[in-house]
């Protein structure tokens, strides 16, 4: 039988989306057998010492393997952050980079292109998802270390407010865990974002508003409210008065894009028709020009709902 009909070597690169260690390799043929399949073409070279075992273009799902199998220093690393997020399901915070965890001894000597390693002294094996393809760390290490090595406090924050609206964790599953990592960066804000998140608020804007409304006295609105347009489609609003007929709109970064901006627009419009009065703010103005968000809350709130 031919050493490329292994069964054993067939289901470790159907396991691995076709990417091979050479110490994996080496298990199931020899060395002038693999460099027979690498001068021939068969076989690619990924990165020193890792393999993919076909010709073609290497897709996302096997560089995630070339990166967690180039790190590890003989061992399999682990996906960490938002690139075990990915493998989840986690949606809305794409990235080019892949993250890898690696314990805080090892150093890897040189990295694929894209892949960037994090040292940790703290990853108990319950953090760890190791029946991952790759192995990835578990929902709630995954968001907390996405929040701690993301580019901003914002997108922080709306990591974990992501994961809580996503269903990926609840406030039981990732406390214990951020309480394992006292030294992590951010850690009052994700302490705080989980907190909020667990109450229903999505993003830090909305607790900025939240805040702000408390702060004034102002009656407290509900967040995240549905309702549902003419057509029967479910809408969320970012902030609601019940008894005032007013809800709240915060315009984040990605209303910069024009066709988002002409959804939401369209959305508002439907929602606007039947009587509903709409107050959009940008989330910078939470921040820098507060007052004016009050006084134009404190005249619609003193407004009566029209019929």
């Amino acid at each position: 039988m031919r050493a490329v009909d292994d069964p054993r070597l067939t289901d470790l690169l159907a396991r691995q989306s076709g990417v091979v260690r050479r110490s994996q390799a080496l298990r199931y043929l020899t060395a002038p057998m693999v460099e027979r399949r690498l001068s021939s073409g068969r076989w690619q070279v990924a990165h020193r010492g890792v393999y993919v075992a076909h010709s073609g273009p290497v897709g996302r799902q096997a560089y995630r393997w070339v990166a967690v199998l180039s790190t590890g220093a003989g061992r399999i690393a682990i996906l960490g952050g938002l690139s075990a997020l990915e493998t989840l399901g986690f949606r809305g915070f794409r990235t080019d980079r892949i993250d890898v965890l690696v314990p805080a001894r090892m150093t890897p000597a040189s990295l694929p292109t894209g892949v960037r390693v994090h040292r940790t002294t703290i990853l108990p094996s319950r953090d760890v998802h190791w029946q991952g393809r790759p192995p990835g760390t578990m929902p709630a290490r995954s968001l907390i270390d996405a929040a701690q090595w993301s580019s901003s406090d914002r997108q922080a924050w709306a990591v974990i407010a992501a994961g809580f609206q996503q269903r990926l964790v609840c406030a039981d599953d990732i406390r214990p865990v951020l309480a394992r990592l006292p030294r992590a960066r951010r850690h009052a804000l994700i302490a705080e974002a989980i907190t909020w998140s667990a109450g229903g608020v999505h993003s830090s804007a909305e607790a900025d508003f939240l805040r702000l409304c408390r702060r004034a006295g102002l009656p407290e609105p509900r967040l995240q409210v549905v309702r549902r347009d003419s057509r029967g489609r479910q809408n969320y609003l970012d902030a609601y008065f019940e008894g005032h007929g007013l809800h709240i709109e915060i315009d984040g970064g990605q209303h910069t894009d024009v066709r988002q901006w002409w959804a939401d627009m369209r959305r508002q419009n439907e929602l606007w028709i039947p009587g509903d009065r709409v107050l959009r703010f940008p989330a910078w103005a939470l921040r820098h020009h507060p007052a004016d968000i009050l006084t134009q809350l404190r005249a619609a709130l003193a407004h009566p709902q029209r019929s």
